[in-house]
């Protein structure tokens, strides 16, 4: 089943809260903990109306700050300053929040007046991809042609397709009843794909604002009447500027009448016109200009048990407060019952429920965005803390990037190097590292256990007693001892050393673990939609046959740990048996392997790049196949033709590369780019404080 939908308007007066309801009360007979998230909302002191609306009947429990991702003040301060990925980043840690609580989240996507589409283009698509979350359409044909409503729905349908959004489904709102079937035939005739499209009608009482709400908008007082007169539906306001028996013949059932506050012919016209049996009754009176009802008029209403209209008084000038009117949009409050149940009376009519819930229950996500990515990261490595010795102590990136993990929780620190170097660093650079642990190795109470485990470990190879002390002066030798004496839980290094440098200790006394011949690297290539896993892309530059099925085994059991479910691709120049010769031999020898060592993997192989991604060409060239056209743990051949293909992708698709990741050892050990980043570097400690905590739940 999924987890999530997002609702999104395609223009402004599409009719969200109505679909939303609609959602909400299909979803609550089928989902134990139901969940509602808005990204963006407005920064009224008045709570979101769609919020209030659905926590009141829906999700009671909640904060109410737990059921958006921030004010649109801070969206577009954020957005101006060039930050649209901190937006999204903390929209995600607010999503993600509530989504632990829940076990599906219906997400309202933002209002026009939110989110300006001149700032931010296609701001609802964006953050649905973001949140692998599937779009629910919503279309608004209100004052449209068929043709301009048909034409308006494909461009916008296609444009989700195109921006690599699911589209579950598509509601077309506010049909004229006289274009109801006409609409959805010509939509059932022209719609592509299995997405269902279902057309609503247009619901007078829906698009009426309230008294009450016109009374919030003009901040009136109400100065006659009973308050729970103010849920009255308002069809349409009137100035009253005429005498009595022209105004009579304007008025029309339901109008708001707007009049100056010493008019008190028209408010006793009004008064009388509800009385009567051949008038139309009106909804409300707004009084302005600041004057109050005369005292005499005050108390002939009062002396009848019949006058229900409300009566509000405004400061504004009639002129104003009719322009202030005409902007109020109507809303589904969660005090009107009317609304309610006209709003979910639409839905359940005209939206085949059944149809939607199976689509809902059955389909399945597997997005993984790399924003997505990078949170399920800090998120699982946080759930339990793991210790992680970092050796480059006095690099600036090292210290900025212990600081954002320290302040995040996410693990514990130690930093290696020369003590007073390293808080002269931090000083100077004004990071705050609490709690963090510094150690210099040449004056470490552990120096003389440590060069002595590395003699007993490595004398077979005939090193001496003094080579164990000096090796162990290097900080990757000491930092790497420290795990295996399990100090710590993990290291990373390679901001300053080589990557050689850096796993060299490793290899020399962590070893593999028991049944793997051979210690590699994979790299999570972060893909707009995906996260791919290409391995070995670092470390072995020509593997045996038996060596590449140890690698494919070590990289789907990586897939595994990180929440990807490993489809596995072995590449090769050919797909099938279309090729010959020693290095496709080499990949089907290394396939037979895998399905002999680990039958409960899913793997294709040898198979070509193209037919590993897309459907497309896997129908062609590998038909029937489970893998092909959905592979997503890649092993490559040879470092040459890996490396060469990860950096083209990282290059050409724009993807975010994040390795690479040792896989193998019985204890982990990372490796940095010397060119990271602060973001590269706390992504691989979340990384190896993840692979600690799967290496120990496999003991």
């Amino acid at each position: 089943m999924l987890k999530n939908l997002y609702v999104a308007a395609i223009e402004p007066s599409s009719g969200k809260s109505l679909v939303v309801l609609g959602l909400m009360e299909l979803l609550s007979k089928r989902v134990s903990r139901l969940g509602f998230f808005r990204p963006v909302i407005h920064d009224s002191p008045r709570a979101d109306n769609d919020i209030e609306l659905v926590s009141s009947r829906y999700t009671p429990g909640f904060p109410y700050t737990a059921y958006f991702g921030m004010p649109h003040t801070r969206a577009r301060r954020l957005i101006a300053d060039g930050q649209f990925d901190a937006l999204l980043q903390e929209v995600i840690e607010k999503y993600k929040f509530l989504e632990r609580q829940c076990d599906f989240v219906v997400c309202e996507g933002v209002n026009s007046i939110d989110i300006d589409p001149a700032l931010v283009d296609n701001f609802d698509t964006q953050v649905a991809n973001q949140l692998a979350a599937p779009i629910l359409a919503i279309a608004n044909a209100d004052g449209k042609t068929i043709e301009e409503i048909i034409a308006n729905v494909q461009t916008e349908h296609e444009a989700y397709l195109a921006a690599g959004c699911t589209v579950m489904a598509t509601i077309v709102n506010r049909v004229a009843v006289a274009q109801m079937n006409l609409v959805q035939e010509r939509l059932e005739n022209l719609w592509p794909g299995d997405n269902p499209v279902f057309v609503l009608p247009e619901a007078p009482l829906l698009t009426q604002p309230t008294v009450a709400e016109i009374s919030r908008a003009l901040n009136a007082n109400l100065v006659y009447g009973d308050r729970e007169q103010l849920n009255r539906e308002v069809s349409g306001y009137k100035v009253a500027a005429m005498e009595v028996p022209n105004f009579l013949t304007w008025i029309q059932e339901g109008n708001l009448v707007i009049t100056p506050g010493d008019r008190a012919d028209i408010v006793l016209a009004c008064f009388a016109s509800s009385l009567s049996n051949h008038s139309p009754s009106v909804s409300g009176i707004v009084l302005t200009g600041g004057l109050a009802l005369a005292p005499a008029l005050k108390q002939l209403m009062e002396g009848l048990s019949r006058w229900n209209i409300p009566i509000l008084s405004v400061e504004t000038d009639t002129y104003t407060t009719a322009q202030h009117v005409n902007t109020v949009r109507a809303d589904i409050t969660p005090d009107n019952q009317r609304k309610i149940a006209s709003a979910l009376g639409v839905f359940e009519s005209h939206v085949d429920t059944a149809k939607l819930a199976e689509r809902i229950t059955s389909s399945y996500s597997d997005r993984m965005t790399p924003l997505l990515f990078e949170y399920e990261l800090i998120e699982r490595a946080r759930a339990q803390k793991q210790h992680i010795v970092l050796p480059e102590g006095t690099d600036e990136r090292i210290l900025r990037a212990a600081e954002i993990l320290l302040r995040r929780r996410v693990v514990d620190i130690t930093l290696l190097g020369n003590v007073q170097k390293i808080r002269e660093a931090i000083a100077a650079l004004d990071v705050k590292l609490d709690g963090v642990n510094l150690i210099d190795p040449l004056y470490s109470d552990q120096f003389e256990d440590y060069a002595h485990t590395y003699y007993e470990l490595r004398k077979h190879k005939g090193i001496t007693q003094d080579y164990a002390y000096d090796v162990m002066r290097d900080v990757s030798y000491f930092g790497t001892m420290m795990v295996y004496k399990d100090m710590a839980d993990g290291m990373v290094s390679g901001a300053l050393h080589t990557t050689a440098h850096t796993i060299r200790p490793a290899l020399e006394f962590i070893k593999p673990v028991p049944g793997c011949s051979i210690v590699s690297s994979v790299f999570f290539m972060c893909l707009d939609d995906r996260v791919l896993v290409y391995g070995d892309c670092a470390v072995n530059p020509n593997p045996t046959a038996e060596q590449l099925a140890d690698i494919a085994i070590s990289s789907a059991q990586t897939a595994q740990t990180f929440g990807i479910e490993p489809r596995i691709a072995m590449l090769s120049y050919s797909t099938g048996d279309s090729g010959q010769g020693e290095d496709v031999d080499k990949v089907k020898t290394a396939t037979r392997r895998v399905q002999d060592l680990r039958p409960d993997l899913k793997i294709a192989g040898p198979i070509q790049y193209d037919a590993a991604v897309d459907e497309n060409v896997a129908r062609t060239k590998l038909p029937g196949n489970e893998v092909a056209g959905h592979a997503s743990v890649f092993i490559f051949p040879d470092l040459n033709t890996g490396n060469n293909t990860y950096k083209a992708v990282q290059r050409s698709a724009n993807a975010v590369a994040i390795g690479p990741v040792l896989q193998g050892l019985k204890k982990p050990v990372n490796d940095l780019s010397r060119g990271c980043t602060v973001p590269d570097i706390v992504n691989t400690v979340a990384i190896t404080a993840i692979q600690a905590q799967a290496l120990k739940g496999r003991k």
